[in-house]
């Protein structure tokens, strides 16, 4: 298999609509910036569950990346709720 290099995104390298891969990344930069708040601050999944007012399998589920089952305006919801600022994490 010979490597290839991508052009800043992978999510720009998928041939996906471009609408889709912003949405892509947006949930992506808001995925990182949860997960880098829960071990900055040594969070359990119950701890975060709670400050982000979700079930703490929805953090799990954060924490798998598993990105297809969230919309933005929960990953925002969540972001906001911990007190980080989703509109400087999107930008």
């Amino acid at each position: 298999m010979k490597g290839q290099l991508t052009t800043g995104s992978i999510f720009d390298d998928l041939d996906l609509d471009p609408g889709q891969a912003e949405q892509l990344k947006i949930k992506a930069a808001l995925f990182d910036v949860l997960v880098r708040y829960m071990n900055e601050n040594g969070l359990t999944q119950k701890q975060a569950s709670e400050i982000m007012g979700v079930q703490r399998s929805r953090i799990g589920d954060v924490c798998r990346g598993k990105i297809s089952g969230f919309t933005i305006d929960a990953l925002v919801s969540m972001a906001a709720r911990a007190g980080l600022y989703p509109l400087q994490i999107a930008a």
